[in-house]
């Protein structure tokens, strides 16, 4: 274990994503006078409401207004858009927007332009999302939902092999970021499984790239947080998709038992022996667990038991490993033997496993169902600080040590606090 390559991505509260931007280092308020001389002036607004949305975003931290939000009905549009301001005398911010879920302003322009990709999505005629079933692998635009893509693919009997915990966000977006979830041991993020880009430029110019073709811009504009270009079309790898998931929970009072296990999971040669697909872990914050939105895993009956751990006993915080095995229903009387012998490698608390049995589409969109859970009582536009560390695994228990069971142990704060094992060299 001692040479083990692995890291933990530590995501504090809502999981959620930051949007791209293309910027300039400067802020520039565009004259409406230039803005009116485009044939794409039109598509301009300035209308108070849409001003308001585009001057927010998920984080609710930070508010910047733009002098104008762009709702492109083509991607030329958005050609024009950026090469305008780059020929012009008086260049301006262009900030390009998804859903808006950064979480610190990345997707706000003040004083400039907010392009609206989503708008895209509404006005074009065009097929948007394309599968290639004997290439493996979807087109899709960047103004897309992943929701999207991932219905679209399973029509085929497909589905892109990583994923983000919550689907309702673009993939021009994510793939400006990371695109991080509980296959990114297996597969790596999602940047690692795109094959293509189509990008507009700083220069608005179109430019198709990949790892053989313009390859600096391909790497640059892959996890660049928007500012190499503007993503309007993604080639991304796919697999045939499983039909069902057998999706566990297991419970620890002990953090070394909790990541030793991490480590030995996301390291298991998956050819020899059957593992899970998917590994996440959490930090069950005492009694509240019945509040989280993530505990809609567990029956009340699971909840109460759980609950019971953070008494007078416990001293500390307790752990949750995420995993899941994939099947379809031709092997589904071998999934219960395999992944008993899975859970007898495993040292988690005697009794404290929980096991879901879940369609493929459900288990990937199990987010949106916490989503609607935090809208009903008003959560979801709260405000939403939001923290993304890479532990190495030479340090993950003094951060325990430091901030789990010190920083932590007497905090109030909402909202998970997710641990993902994560490969190196993926």
């Amino acid at each position: 274990m001692a040479s083990l390559k692995s890291s933990f991505s530590l995501l504090i509260f809502i999981l959620s994503t930051l949007v791209f931007i293309l910027a300039q280092l400067h802020t520039y308020n565009p004259p409406p006078e230039l803005l009116n001389s485009l044939d794409i002036a039109t598509k301009l607004t300035s209308n108070s409401t849409t001003i308001a949305l585009a001057s927010k975003d998920f984080g609710g931290l930070t508010e910047a207004s733009p002098a104008g939000v762009f709702l492109p009905s083509s991607i030329s549009d958005i050609v024009k858009l950026v090469r305008f301001s780059y020929e012009s005398p008086a260049s301006f911010t262009i900030a390009a927007r998804g859903c808006g879920h950064s979480t610190r302003g990345q997707a706000l322009a003040p004083g400039g332009v907010v392009v609206d990709m989503r708008s895209i999505s509404k006005t074009s005629t065009g097929e948007k999302i394309r599968v290639f079933k004997n290439e493996m692998y979807v087109d899709a635009g960047g103004e897309q939902l992943w929701i999207d893509v991932l219905h679209e693919t399973l029509k085929h009997g497909l589905a892109p092999r990583s994923w983000t915990d919550y689907l309702y966000l673009t993939v021009g977006g994510t793939l400006s970021n990371a695109g991080v979830s509980g296959q990114t041991f297996l597969h790596g993020p999602q940047i690692s499984n795109v094959h293509e880009l189509d990008v507009v430029t700083g220069k608005g110019e179109m430019i198709t790239c990949s790892e053989k073709q313009n390859s600096d811009l391909f790497f640059a504009v892959l996890g660049g947080l928007g500012q190499f270009g503007i993503i309007t079309r993604a080639r991304i790898a796919v697999e045939p998709a499983p039909e069902r998931v057998r999706w566990v929970r297991l419970i620890y009072s002990n953090f070394s038992d909790f990541t030793r296990d991490q480590e030995w999971l996301i390291t298991m040669d998956q050819k020899k022996k059957k593992g899970f697909q998917y590994i996440e872990g959490s930090l069950l914050m005492d009694q509240r667990i019945g509040s989280s939105w993530r505990s809609s895993f567990f029956s009340g009956g699971d909840m109460e038991k759980i609950s019971g751990l953070g008494g007078e006993k416990q001293e500390g915080p307790i752990y949750c490993l995420e995993g899941s095995m994939y099947y379809n229903m031709v092997t589904a009387s071998m999934v219960d033997q395999e992944l008993e012998l899975l859970l007898q490698e495993l040292s988690f608390l005697p009794g404290f496993s929980f096991t879901n049995d879940v369609s493929y589409l459900d288990f990937l969109d199990r987010v949106h169902h916490g989503e609607l859970k935090l809208r009903s009582k008003g959560l979801w536009d709260v405000p939403h600080p939001w923290l993304n560390i890479f532990v190495p695994k030479s340090r993950i228990q003094d951060f325990n040590l430091g901030v789990f069971t010190g920083i932590l142990k007497n905090n109030s704060s909402m909202g998970p606090i997710l641990i993902y094992p994560i490969n190196k060299n993926k």
